[in-house]
């Protein structure tokens, strides 16, 4: 479930310039008044070779974005539409961002290195083009917090303060603010297709579904390579929506801009963590109708890869594109035993046997207002959870997981240790209110640590 880091030379591959003008325009970074090193993955960019970087050489390319060796001349804003809570809108792209780099790492991804915050840019319409250092806080524990929960994501790679005061409506301001960059295996985008599609430009249609076949899924054409692609995205969504439920987390915001067609989860922005198995949990204060709450994210994603079909149709017929998109359920289903098992630390008993329990289990958490993070701790390698008094569907939950053999690994001593690592919304705004208060970052980092004291004991038992 997890991509463990691994480290790699730098190899820079600016492939992006393969598809011409036609997929974004060029962007100039923002000057700041100031460039403070916040953060800097460096699990991460030894994978791509940059973790040699002394701060004043990282702050020179990620903060006043310095092209890196070999690579992108110029940043990118790439171009895209989208449905944004079901409503088409052409009028969108890269805003506050741009794709800046791209290499390769150790396993031969091709990999982004893009941005948010960096200033204004062809498609920034009203806006300032930058980011608040909050969200950009909040970005880091998502980012984190999935990969060690072993969901797909991108990795927030730097975070500079750059000393501006921002204005925003939904928190208290002025604001201070930053400049992100994440790594990413890539940025193209549903909303990437529809804008071809709505241009009906065929021919560049075919250009970046071979980009992505050949460069993102690495793998050869096949007759019909629209559905070919369709059918690799539909496999990584399905399984990213499972992923989003075992972890217990709500994106907040599933347009079809916000997914990327690896099926990588990125660009969060009003994320939440759902303390209990809530299905109508929900995290944007904006999503009024619960379009995007935590029960019905695989619907959303499976309705967004619907979209990516519809623009599809430009280049292939409708049949085999329908083929693909039905597989969407199934898959889904199987993903959600999948992780299930694996973050409970047992051993499939087959696929019958496997639904059931993880029927029991959502009952056991949602009926027994379990918390998920406190449920899957206990429940781990299948002991019997020491619940003084389980309730009824506990009991049915724990009849069931007696069967199960646990997975033949190291059992690191976090699951031992009674420290269960969360990320509910108290602790975010706790960490933010320490940094913005008294400009103390060891919570934070003492809490980057403590997830991925977590991660390592999922991976020690992979």
């Amino acid at each position: 479930m997890n991509n463990k880091p691994f480290p790699s030379p730098y190899r820079p591959d600016p492939q992006i310039a393969s598809l011409g003008a036609q997929i974004g325009d060029p962007a100039q970074p923002a000057n700041f008044p100031e460039t403070i090193l916040r953060f800097r993955n460096d699990r991460w960019a030894e994978t791509i070779g940059l973790a040699d970087y002394d701060d004043a050489t990282w702050i020179r390319h990620f903060g006043r974005f310095e092209p890196l060796p070999g690579n992108m001349p110029v940043p990118l804003a790439l171009r895209y539409h989208g449905h944004q809570f079901r409503v088409y809108n052409p009028d969108i792209g890269d805003g506050r961002g741009f794709l800046f780099a791209q290499m390769r790492d150790g396993d031969d991804r091709l990999l982004d290195l893009g941005t948010k915050g960096s200033g204004t840019t062809p498609y920034s319409r009203r806006g300032d083009g930058r980011l608040t250092l909050k969200g950009g806080v909040r970005e880091i524990l998502a980012t984190e917090m999935l990969e060690a929960l072993g969901v797909n994501t991108s990795k927030t790679f730097s975070i500079i303060e750059t000393g501006e005061a921002l204005m925003r409506g939904d928190e208290p301001s002025p604001t201070r603010s930053a400049v992100m960059v994440r790594l990413s295996h890539s940025h193209i985008r549903i909303g990437s297709f529809q804008r071809v599609a709505a241009e009906g430009d065929a021919e560049f249609m075919q250009q970046l579904i071979t980009y992505c076949l050949t460069q993102l899924y690495n793998v050869a054409l096949s007759e019909n390579p629209a559905a070919q692609l369709l059918a690799l995205a539909v496999e990584r969504v399905a399984d990213l929506a499972a992923s989003y439920m075992t972890a217990g987390f709500v994106h907040g915001v599933l347009n079809t801009d916000n997914i990327n067609i690896t099926g990588e989860s990125f660009d969060y922005g009003p994320w939440r963590f759902t303390e209990y198995w809530d299905p109508q949990f929900t995290a944007a204060y904006f999503d009024e109708s619960g379009l995007y709450a935590f029960g019905r994210q695989a619907e959303a994603l499976h309705w967004n890869l619907g979209q990516l079909a519809v623009a599809l149709r430009l280049v292939s017929e409708a049949p085999p594109l329908i083929s693909a998109l039905e597989r969407f359920p199934e898959l889904y289903q199987r993903a959600i035993i999948r992780r299930f098992l694996w973050r409970l630390g047992v051993a499939s008993l087959g696929e019958a046997e496997d639904r059931q329990l993880v029927e029991a289990a959502e009952r056991a958490m949602s009926r027994g207002r379990i918390p998920i993070d406190t449920f899957f701790y206990r429940y781990r390698f299948g002991s019997q959870g020491a619940f003084a008094t389980p309730g009824e569907y506990q009991m049915a939950f724990t009849e069931l997981l007696q069967k199960y053999i646990p997975v033949d690994a190291h059992r690191d001593a976090y699951w031992t240790n009674g420290r269960i690592c969360s990320m509910l919304i108290n602790e975010v705004e706790d960490i933010w209110q320490a940094i913005a208060e008294k400009d103390d970052w060891q919570p934070l980092n003492d809490k980057v640590s403590a997830i991925r004291a977590m991660g390592r004991a999922f991976n020690a038992c992979s």
